[in-house]
Formats: C-alpha cells, sequence, structure tokens
C-alpha cells in the first residue's frame, strides 16, 4: 500500500485539487468470488460492485488516449447519467446497462425520477 501511496505522491495526483481521491487500495484489497458462469477468480478492490452488480456501472477503459482523446466522450455521458439519477434513494432498480442511452436522451432521465 505504501508503493501506490508514494507513486500516487510523486505524480501529484494527492495534493493536486483537480483529483477528489476518497481511497488509495492495491492488491491486498482483492476478494475471492465463486460464480456459476465465471469459476472462482480473485475480484479487484470492487467487491461491493460484484456482490451488489445492480448498484455499479461498467465504465470502457480509456485506451489510446493520443488518438482518441478529443472524440472520448464516456466521462461526458457518465456525468450526465449520474446527474440524472443524483436525487434517487434507491438506484438498484434501475438498468445499468443502457447508462449511455438514459444520458443522451433528456427524456429517457425523467424515467428515473
Amino acid at each position: 500500500m505504501k508503493w501506490v501511496e508514494l507513486k500516487m505522491g510523486e505524480l501529484g495526483v494527492l495534493s493536486n485539487p483537480n483529483y477528489k481521491i476518497t481511497a488509495l487500495l492495491d492488491h491486498l484489497a482483492m476478494i475471492t468470488v465463486q460464480t456459476d458462469a465465471r469459476g472462482i477468480f480473485d475480484c479487484k478492490p470492487l467487491g461491493n460492485f460484484v456482490m451488489n452488480p445492480q448498484n455499479g456501472l461498467t465504465i470502457k477503459p480509456f485506451r489510446k488516449a493520443h488518438a482518441n482523446r478529443d472524440s472520448d466522450q464516456e466521462l461526458v455521458k457518465l456525468t450526465e447519467y449520474l446527474l440524472a439519477i443524483a436525487e434517487l434513494d434507491d438506484i438498484s432498480t434501475l438498468d445499468h446497462s443502457k447508462w449511455k442511452y438514459y444520458a443522451e436522451d433528456g427524456s429517457k432521465r425523467r424515467r428515473h425520477a
């Protein structure tokens, strides 16, 4: 864990006000999960997501940043979706697999209210 904290400090992430870091985790936070579909696997520090998938969003990795930087809209769409559902008391009944589509159409956002 000290290595993660050291590297984040060297990169200036921990002291930069533009980053809102709430926690740092390393591989020791992994949990082992067994499912019928996937068998036994070690889950990264997302145990709550694995155990409660209805309360989490799957976000596409940001790859080829040098080529996609100007056209990538993943975080923009994510922001719109999160703002649309922010006032809800319980998000477990939502179909998060379609979150990009809810964010694109303002009328669909009203379904969450």
